[in-house]
């Protein structure tokens, strides 16, 4: 199948893409997180702070507030445990979860962490975070501050920066479920699990920039991954004080491939356990990761703005909006994906504004796909079909980030025709107030990206989708992110063609009754 056609497949026609008469083997299943054997293992703290609110003076942490940093981000915070039957005295009808903090498609979690490290009481080098058991497992001892700079195309100074992190994607821990359809949940998985760590990022003080553009062969190999089977997607350098940040480099120092770095670390290959002994093939997924590899610090472009078009549809001014100010700590603990549980009640405009302008505003993030000089508009943004929301009309609208408005589409009521979309009725819709779209444009910018593209929209996309997700929790209501829905439908409503763009993912968001269910977290 050519690539564009199955990423086009992937969006818009699952079942073309998919591997057909696919059987998921529950029985060999490969664990949710990712266990390395035989290597030291530095434990962190387990008396985890329970509230984190933004830190009014920021500065240089040690072991401990590493350990805090990185279980708010992505270590485990819950087991959940569901009942296909209630009449089954059988425990194979049992199916048990480890949850964190962000979403996952499935609760499979195929992202890794991984942090090169420099601080006190702590060996220099790089180290996985254990979900497991919340430890750091030493990978590679040394100072790689001059590696990864060129990797990155010298364009961080990462001698000022305390931790580096490397955000991975395991094509195997949902392909087992999903097969072809793993390629975009991995992405947008990987851009939610970001989407978190930038927020925490923001708590602890530290600054913050992610690089989608590095030397991938390079990455990989100092992490000591096979890209058979496990690839970086992402670079995340973490500072206390403000540091150099550039999406350039200097042209001089640019000049560096993969294979020239690669020869000056020897090859790693650490044991680590995943529990499946009968891991099939999923070539799609490594062709897809192969072409959209770097090879080359001089193939970084910068991507040229797209005019981003507006409805003509009449603009209606929001209320004046503040930024949400809330204990991360207690959102993330309450935070709950709703589906027949969403009731269905009246949102304020007040309500609505601060939620659009809170999701939006903390979206803004320095990244390597533009000069900081530059203002470009959101590549992702967002749209909304509205019921019962106090001073609006029913109906679909585009919300104008830099003027702070919606802008209708048209008018009406479209719950029932967005629950005809559903692929499977687990959510009703028609308890729904607020059911949104993440859009984006329909090439991924592939003219300068590539097939890289694709994967930086969906990472976009997630990052988009757990602020939105923070917000609502924030305002004391829930969504639960959808891929389950059809995507030209979504499309007609808000008439995204003549714009070249479509909708990414669907997250219904409202207010919602508490489940009857035994729940407990991991932490006292």
């Amino acid at each position: 199948m050519i690539l564009d056609e199955f990423l086009h497949n992937l969006h818009f026609d699952i079942e073309k893409a998919s591997i057909p008469n696919w059987e998921v083997d529950w029985e060999d299943k490969p664990l949710p997180y990712k266990l390395y054997r035989g290597l030291p293992v530095v434990p962190l703290s387990l008396e985890v702070p329970l509230t984190l609110e933004e830190l009014k003076q920021p500065f240089m942490p040690d072991l401990r507030i590493i350990g805090h940093f990185l279980w708010y981000v992505y270590g485990l915070t819950q087991i959940s445990q569901s009942v296909f039957s209630l009449d089954s005295t059988d425990n194979s009808d049992v199916m048990q979860s480890n949850r964190r903090f962000a979403p996952s498609g499935g609760a499979l979690y195929p992202n890794e962490l991984y942090v090169y490290l420099k601080i006190k009481d702590l060996p220099i080098g790089v180290y996985h975070y254990d979900v497991a058991h919340h430890c750091l497992v030493l990978l590679r001892e040394g100072n790689f501050d001059s590696y990864i700079a060129r990797a990155l195309g010298n364009r961080c100074d990462i001698s000022a920066c305390f931790v580096t992190v490397f955000v991975s994607t395991m094509f195997w821990k949902n392909f087992f479920k999903y097969n072809n359809f793993a390629y975009r949940l991995q992405g947008l998985d990987a851009g939610v699990l970001m989407g978190q760590l930038l927020e925490v990022s923001k708590r602890f003080g530290f600054e913050s920039g992610v690089y989608f553009q590095f030397l991938d062969r390079a990455m990989n190999h100092l992490l000591g991954l096979s890209e058979q089977e496990e690839s970086v997607y992402a670079v995340i350098p973490l500072s206390v004080e403000p540091t150099i940040w550039s999406a350039n480099g200097i042209e001089m120092d640019r000049m560096v491939s993969s294979a020239q770095l690669c020869q000056e670390l020897k090859s790693i290959e650490p044991n680590h356990y995943v529990r499946s002994q009968r891991i099939k093939e999923y070539p799609m997924l490594t062709k897809l990761n192969e072409l959209s590899m770097l090879d080359s610090t001089t193939k970084f472009p910068l991507i040229e703005e797209k005019k981003n078009v507006i409805s003509d549809g009449q603009a209606i001014a929001l209320p004046h909006a503040e930024r949400l100010s809330y204990d991360l700590g207690a959102v993330c603990r309450n935070r709950f994906s709703p589906d027949i549980d969403f009731i269905l009640g009246k949102v304020s405009q007040v309500e609505l504004a601060n939620l659009l302008h809170d999701a939006t505003d903390s979206f803004l993030y320095r990244n390597d796909l533009e000069a900081a000089h530059q203002k470009h508009g959101p590549r992702v943004s967002l749209n909304v079909c509205l019921y019962n929301v106090e001073g609006f009309p029913n109906g679909a609208y585009q919300y104008d980030s830099t003027t702070h408005a919606l802008r209708q589409v048209h008018f009406g009521d479209n719950r029932l025709l967005l629950q005809s979309g559903m692929s499977l009725y687990n959510v009703n819709l028609l308890q729904v107030p607020l059911c949104f779209h993440v859009t984006g444009v329909k090439d991924y910018y592939k003219t300068t990206l590539g097939y890289r593209g694709y994967r930086i929209q969906q990472m976009e996309a997630g990052m988009l989708v757990q602020r939105l997700l923070l917000s609502a929790g924030a305002s004391g209501m829930g969504g639960h992110p959808l891929l389950g829905y059809d995507s030209n439908l979504c499309d007609e409503i808000y008439r995204l063609e003549p714009q070249g763009k479509t909708s990414l993912i669907q997250i219904p968001i409202g207010p919602y009754r508490h489940r009857p269910w035994l729940l407990g977290g991991l932490c006292s």
